[in-house]
């Protein structure tokens, strides 16, 4: 699934995440897919092309949520969120930043830009399902 875009299929719940470690991208995918199996998940690697994908999307085509990790090539998702910011089709897509960092720095920031949460990435698969489960509560 990675960087293929690719139209949402009606009547599924379409989430973007941006995610540029390959076994995170593998994990993520499986959780998602054993919480909700009608769940279209689009995955893009890099920061650039995740914004350049959002621009290209039709208004009802457009994720319940995106998700974004910190630290991905070309932009940040600190610098997405700013960017997104200026995007008035995006401004009601919730966003979620989940990082390898538990910055308080970093936290605030993102927070500040709009996302919903920072979610810090855990080391076990219980904990990550929690995360994605909660992740999902905001994609209505």
């Amino acid at each position: 699934m990675t960087d293929i875009p690719q139209k949402p299929v009606k009547g599924k719940k379409f989430i973007l995440l941006g995610e540029d470690d390959i076994d995170d991208q593998e994990i993520l995918e499986e959780i998602f897919a054993a919480i909700d199996a009608d769940l279209h998940l689009l995955i893009i690697s890099t920061g650039k092309k995740l914004l350049d994908h959002i621009e290209e999307l039709e208004d009802e085509h457009l994720p319940c949520l995106i998700v974004l990790d910190y630290n991905m090539p070309e932009l940040n998702g600190a610098e997405i969120l700013k960017r997104l910011q200026e995007d008035a089709r995006v401004s009601k897509v919730p966003k979620i930043i989940w990082s390898t960092s538990n910055s308080p720095a970093y936290r605030e920031l993102c927070l500040q830009l709009g996302a919903r949460d920072y979610l810090v990435k855990p080391s076990k698969i219980s904990v990550m399902t929690d995360m994605v489960k909660h992740m999902l509560s905001f994609c209505k």
